[in-house]
């Protein structure tokens, strides 16, 4: 079976303009991300799917491979699917059931054996999406809004994603004791069966992923399953350009 890794890379970030061709150790933050996903072991190939041409040429300056697609996407998930569709009209070869990864382009620090983890859950899970999870170890993370939340059942599969503390034990607050036990972050990388991408982006937004501004939300409202694969390692998505220094500080670190 053959899986590729898509990187969405939008141009006019509003918190952070050109947030993918911004300087990282001397390299563009998408170059970094790009790297990454080429050092998986189980990626056959990586394209960078974006709506500028000037993150095109970069791309291509560095040896790899960009796909030019719509800049009125809502998301980085309907930009994968359009570049997906692309390939398939260029006769690359891809079938319902080869695997899509969906990496953010501005994750310069995800780790590649990440990426294999998430391609390893995904191994007979063609009608499910696939995401990985780590566990919480600081309690400021557990309320911090801009860290996703993730509980799951038994199997494994995800029962929902929040920006809020959960699952919140009253009784160890009540105490002051630490509530963290069990506590897992949402590391937002994706993985698709092409047939399951293909369906997803059909769906209208749903009600639980406008309130909670959670794009996953939409599947689980759907009755798509979500498998959660635990991951030791961490990963730092750059937002705005103060997030410049704490990723090269943190460079070394996580890889």
């Amino acid at each position: 079976m053959v899986n590729i890794c898509l990187i969405p890379a939008r141009y006019g970030s509003t918190r952070f303009p050109g947030k993918p061709l911004a300087i990282l150790k001397d390299k563009p933050i998408i170059q970094h991300v790009y790297e990454r996903a080429k050092s998986s072991k189980l990626i056959k190939d990586v394209f960078v799917a974006t709506d500028d041409i000037r993150i095109v040429k970069v791309v291509e300056s560095f040896g790899g491979k960009a796909i030019m697609t719509s800049e009125k996407h809502p998301s980085g998930t309907d930009r994968v699917a359009e570049a997906v569709a692309y390939l398939h009209q260029e006769g690359y070869n891809l079938n319902e059931n080869s695997i899509i990864v969906n990496l953010q382009g501005d994750e310069p620090l995800i780790n590649p054996n990440m990426i294999d983890k998430l391609i390893e859950i995904m191994e007979g899970e063609t009608n499910s999406i696939g995401t990985l999870a780590k566990r919480i170890e600081k309690e400021e993370d557990f309320y911090n809004p801009n860290i996703v939340k993730v509980v799951f059942d038994k199997k494994g599969y995800a029962l929902y994603f929040s920006r809020s503390p959960i699952p919140f034990d009253r009784d160890k607050f009540l105490k002051g004791s630490s509530i963290i036990n069990f506590m897992y972050k949402h590391i937002g990388i994706y993985g698709y069966s092409v047939k399951i991408l293909y369906e997803f982006v059909k769906l209208p937004q749903s009600i639980l992923e406008k309130i909670e501004s959670l794009e996953q939300l939409r599947a689980l409202e759907n009755g798509i399953r979500i498998k959660v694969g635990i991951t030791e390692y961490d990963s730092f998505g750059i937002d705005t350009p103060e997030d410049l220094e704490v990723a090269e500080k943190c460079l070394n670190t996580f890889l």
